[in-house]
C-alpha cells in the first residue's frame, strides 16, 4: 500500500497516511476539523541501486562517451576517417548461396 502525504491548508498540520489506492481521499483535518486536508505531491520513496537494468539502460540518459585517444592533450578530438565499405560478394560466393550448399540436406529451401 502506498503512503500519501496530507497537509491542512487551514492549520498547517502535516501527516503521512498509509492507504489503498481505492480508498477515498481524506478531506477532514484530524487536528482542527477543517475540510482543508489535501493530498500533497511528493517524490518517490525508493531509489534504484546496483548494476541491474536501471544502471545499464537508463541511468545517465545518453550513450557512453567515446574513449579518448592517446594523442588527445585536452583539446578537441579530431574525427577519424570513416570505416571502409564492405567488399561486394564474389561470384563464387553468390553461386554458393543461391544454389546448393555443397551436399547434405538443407532446411533453408
Amino acid at each position: 500500500m502506498p503512503i500519501y502525504a496530507y497537509r491542512c491548508a487551514s492549520c498547517g498540520h502535516s501527516r503521512d497516511v498509509l492507504q489503498k489506492i481505492s480508498d477515498p481521499v481524506l478531506t477532514t483535518c484530524p487536528v482542527c476539523g477543517a475540510e482543508q486536508f489535501q493530498k500533497q505531491v511528493t517524490a518517490a520513496g525508493f531509489q534504484l541501486k546496483g548494476s541491474g537494468w536501471y544502471a545499464t539502460d537508463f541511468k545517465g540518459g545518453s550513450a557512453p562517451a567515446a574513449p579518448a585517444t592517446s594523442g588527445d592533450a585536452g583539446g578537441s578530438a579530431t574525427p577519424s576517417a570513416p570505416a571502409p565499405a564492405p567488399a561486394p560478394p564474389s561470384a563464387s560466393a553468390a553461386a554458393a548461396s543461391s544454389g546448393s550448399h555443397g551436399g547434405g540436406s538443407c532446411a533453408c529451401h
